[in-house]
């Protein structure tokens, strides 16, 4: 099945195509927007103006052609601050059912809240830790807080980077007066919510919207760069260095800023002033960026109350490990063997973790790296490896910071062929604390790889012994182990060296009982659920 969800805002009107899955998780095919600015000039119950209305229904026909080129079973629609507003939004939304034939349900600032809530704390990962969420409109600003299961406070505000603008903006640079008239009246706004927000307590903020991310392009280098967005953490002192910066600068010097769109050089002014003033008040230490918006919000709840996302999420409760199944189903992986590397890979880890020390979050990266190591192989084979990293950190993992993907990348790209290298340069550009766990894992990996090197699964259990002198791997398998073995003693060099440690391997049918010393036992079960 395909949906198409519209968002027609105040500034820019959102569209987003979705294939939803067996499974009845989802992933975006293809997304527009455009800036029509459909609410300037028609906010606290004045007209559309007829220019924006015209660009706004020519925006929706294209919109609505390139869903059918999708092929999509159904559009969901919803317009926001500037229709609910205006004098003559009814006429525009009987106008666009009328010639479009496109139903477009105007909902209300809490119900706009609810959806963006809805969409952000699933995309981030926010699981059962309350987690702030904000969003900044053209017309309005969305202040929400809950866990992924609910949002338990939301509002909506008018003060969006339109409305703002169209009322305290009277100079160019923005005057110091005009300013400080501008912050008084956001806190007179949102003051009493936010300090509720704080008796709370919150795990984090996330912001999401098309104002947040340019000025969060704004304040890092690393996404000027053409970094990742998604999940990235921007410490909220840099978002105030982005305000003074562009409270001093004239429309043509801003418009000259590299990564600022010049669309929204005129309202990003206001919007820093804004950003700014609602991370002082919330003591917010950083902002998680989020790309999920009120479009996806619209497709979670499309397929919530369907029945199909309490499916997925009982499936997979975790976003990442959700994230992981559905790229690697994505690209057809090979279920057992991807789970049987996995399960290796993991014993591995924990035998030898007294000597390489990693903590659980590599464990889990180790594990997910493993499931995908081969994903890459539905394109070229020999040279899946790479293609598998790419994969990987282009395939729209969720719940994951853009470093972790890169490492779980990397590690992927490591199960074969070169070990690590700092002539490789997405290898050297990571700390060294990183690219030592990018060995450490790497090498775990490789050797994972292959004592399943006939892709037989052979290997049913598995124990170690740390002597003095070297590592003992002994094996017990319901086959004929000497693809394994050979494999296994070709690429066991990597592991030795980060190690410090020669490594040995027996093998014995399962039946057989081992002379036991000092044993370190981790068993993997034939069968596991990814």
């Amino acid at each position: 099945m395909r949906l198409a969800a519209i968002d027609i805002g105040t500034n820019s009107v959102h569209m987003i195509v979705v294939r939803v899955r067996p499974d009845l998780s989802f992933e975006v095919v293809d997304r527009e927007k455009e800036m029509v600015r459909l609410g300037a000039g028609g906010l606290d119950g004045r007209r559309l103006a007829p220019t924006a209305v015209t660009a706004a229904y020519e925006t929706l026909a294209r919109f609505k052609r390139l869903a059918q080129t999708h092929e999509v079973d159904e559009i969901l629609a919803t317009a926001t601050s500037a229709v609910r507003e205006a004098e003559n939004g009814g006429d525009f939304v009987a106008t666009v059912r009328r010639e479009l034939g496109i139903r477009v349900r105007i909902i209300s600032g809490k119900e706009e809240a609810r959806l963006i809530h809805l969409a952000a704390a699933y995309a981030a990962g926010v699981g059962g830790n309350a987690s702030v969420v904000v969003d900044i409109g053209g017309g309005s600003v969305e202040i929400t807080y809950g866990t992924a299961a609910r949002m338990q406070i939301g509002e909506s505000f008018k003060v969006g980077v339109i409305r703002l603008t169209e009322r305290f903006v009277t100079s160019d640079p923005l005057s110091s007066a005009d300013e400080e008239k501008m912050v008084r009246h956001i806190r007179r706004q949102t003051a009493g919510h936010i300090k509720a927000l704080v008796r709370r307590g919150f795990h984090r903020v996330i912001g999401t919207s098309g104002t947040i991310q340019a000025l969060s392009v704004l304040a890092s280098e690393r996404l000027r760069d053409g970094g990742d967005l998604r999940n990235r953490r921007i410490p909220a002192k840099a978002f105030g260095r982005v305000r003074r910066q562009l409270t001093s600068l004239r429309l043509e010097e801003r418009l000259a800023l590299p990564g600022l769109d010049p669309r929204r050089a005129d309202v990003t002014v206001a919007g820093a002033v804004l950003l700014d003033t609602l991370l002082e008040s919330l003591g917010a230490e950083a902002l998680t960026l989020c790309d999920f918006a009120l479009r996806e919000g619209l497709i979670l709840d499309y397929i919530k109350k369907n029945g199909a996302h309490i499916r997925t999420v009982e499936r997979y409760p975790d976003v990442r490990r959700r994230s992981v199944i559905e790229l690697a189903e994505r690209c057809r992986y090979v279920v057992p063997h991807a789970q049987q590397v996995a399960r290796t890979a993991l014993a591995l880890f924990d035998a030898t973790q007294p000597d390489h020390q990693l903590g659980a979050d590599a464990r889990e990266w180790l594990e997910f790296a493993a499931l995908l190591h081969d994903i890459g192989a539905h394109i070229s084979y020999e040279r899946h490896h790479k293609h598998s990293q790419y994969l990987i950190q282009h395939g729209d993992l969720r719940g994951f910071d853009p470093d972790e993907i890169q490492l779980m990348g990397l590690v992927a790209r490591y199960h074969r062929q070169s070990p690590p290298k700092k002539s490789h340069a997405d290898f050297a550009v990571l700390p060294p604390t990183r690219r030592q766990a990018v060995r450490v894992l790497g090498a775990l990996l490789r050797l994972a790889e292959g004592l399943d090197r006939s892709h037989a699964q052979v290997v049913e259990d598995m124990e170690t012994e740390r002597t003095e002198t070297d590592l003992l791997v002994r094996l017990r398998t319901s086959s004929d182990p000497e693809l394994e073995l050979w494999a296994a003693n070709r690429h066991a060099a990597p592991l030795a060296k980060v190690l410090n440690r020669p490594i040995r391997f027996e093998a014995a049918p399962c039946n057989t009982k081992f002379t036991r010393s000092k044993l370190v036992r981790n068993r993997m079960p034939v069968r596991s659920s990814a």
